[in-house]
């Protein structure tokens, strides 16, 4: 099998992900992942998909991803990884899809205007 590459974006997480078959490591940024996010909880985020497609132990992943918070990369690596599950077998798409894994969430932070303290809330007002 060859590498696959696959792309994952949340917020403004970029995450880009290199598959080749192997026995269920995952890199990220050259880190284990307990190390790259120390919380149990964005583990499970990016070991979602591969739990759904039961493929666990049948892949070494690579991903660098850069940008956002914690959470946005977690949640980048999770789309980034459903990608590569489908590129390898088309019949692992309607489990992800159904749960939602599938999807590119396209909520971004709205930009701040001028004359305002961030971008809707204006500065505090007083009549007096």
């Amino acid at each position: 099998m060859e590498v696959i590459n696959a792309l994952g974006r949340r917020k403004t997480s970029v995450a880009r992900l290199y598959l080749t078959a192997g026995k269920g490591e995952i890199t990220i940024n050259n880190r284990t992942l307990e190390s790259y996010f120390p919380f149990e909880v964005f583990q499970t985020i990016v070991k979602q998909p591969l739990v759904i497609a039961d493929a666990l132990a049948n892949f070494d992943i690579n991903i660098n991803v850069y940008g956002g918070g914690i959470k946005g990369q977690a949640e980048a690596i999770r789309l980034a990884i459903s990608r590569a599950l489908v590129k390898v077998d088309a019949e692992n798409k309607p489990a992800l899809k159904a749960e939602g894994f599938m999807t590119r969430d396209p909520r971004m932070v709205e930009r701040k205007k001028y004359g305002r303290r961030k971008a809707r809330r204006a500065f505090q007002f007083s009549k007096r």
